[in-house]
């Protein structure tokens, strides 16, 4: 009897990851398909400002959708949220003020290096031992990102603060993992979306310009609102409930997929035409992804350390 309950948990709990697993890829997907309209939307809206409309507009939402859900968490779990949603917000910050010194290419790849990061933050932090194959994977992806995305490196301002929001991020996912809850994914999405939301509008107040720019067309705003709602709301709120049932290391291999997606809009939407290295860099971070999720995992990776705060 104790084994057919066995095999049950265990049959749950790989449907589970696999669910999580694909919630992040969706994620990915959506924040890929916005960077082409990201592009296009900042060539008439600062950048911060466009960062603390989407934001509030996401929190917003999610408090009208669920006015309740950040009053139901334990104090420990609000302090953890704030504390989660300075690191992204901080984080967006600097790389978008590395985006200003820094090709885009560059703060591509450079961003994408919260993949090495996370493993060894994992490590530091939580004393996960990390397998070898996922290290490989690490690699692979790192490799894939650099294919897909550099086209020459110099080291600056730009990028050494686009680098801090790479560990920013990294910080986050590594963060994440260990203190998010299937039950309190809703609550604790909304509370990081308000702190990052605060943070953006304090920049954008500060930037120099009197007051916030809006954007002034009908299609802007769809896109606006996409972003928000799709590419804000919803990924931060699948991010954080897949994060209860993956690893970090594993989580941030997914993730990589971004700038995949991201070059599959670009052609399909964006006009962009298909390149060896689009092809090369992809089939590597894909290659990464399979890796971490066919190859075997000692139970120890497995495992979701939880934090103290």
């Amino acid at each position: 009897m104790s084994s057919d309950r066995s095999a049950v948990a265990g049959s749950t709990s790989r449907r589970t990851a696999l669910l999580a697993t694909l919630a992040l890829l969706a994620m990915t997907a959506c924040w890929g398909s916005t960077f082409f309209l990201i592009k296009d939307l900042l060539e008439r809206v600062p950048t911060v400002d466009f960062l603390a409309v989407r934001f509030l507009l996401a929190g917003g939402v999610m408090l009208l959708v669920a006015p309740r859900a950040v009053a139901r968490l334990a104090p420990d779990v609000r302090r953890r949220a704030l504390v989660l949603g300075a690191l992204y917000g901080v984080g967006q910050i600097l790389q978008t003020a590395g985006l200003a010194h820094t090709p885009a290419s560059v703060s591509g790849f450079i961003t994408g290096l919260y993949v090495v990061a996370t493993p060894l933050f994992a490590a530091l932090v939580l004393k996960t031992r990390i397998t070898p194959a996922t290290w490989g994977a690490v690699v692979l992806a790192t490799t894939g990102l650099g294919v897909l995305t550099l086209d020459g490196l110099s080291i600056g301002y730009g990028e050494a603060i686009t680098l801090v929001a790479a560990l920013l991020y990294a910080a986050h996912i590594v963060a994440l993992g260990a203190w998010s809850r299937p039950v309190d994914a809703l609550g604790m999405s909304i509370l990081q979306i308000l702190v990052i939301a605060a943070i953006c509008l304090v920049a954008a107040l500060v930037s120099g310009e009197p007051g916030i720019v809006l954007p002034e067309r009908g299609g802007d705003w769809l896109n606006l609102v996409y972003m928000a709602l799709f590419a804000g709301a919803a990924a931060l709120l699948a991010q954080t409930w897949a994060q209860a049932h993956l690893p970090a290391t594993r989580s941030a291999i997914i993730m990589s997929m971004e700038p995949v997606f991201a070059a599959f809009f670009a052609v399909l939407l964006g006009g962009e035409s298909v390149t060896g290295r689009m092809l090369c860099g992809g089939l590597l971070v894909l290659a990464a992804m399979l890796v971490v999720e066919l190859v075997p995992r000692r139970h120890v990776e497995g495992e979701v350390t939880h934090l103290a705060v």
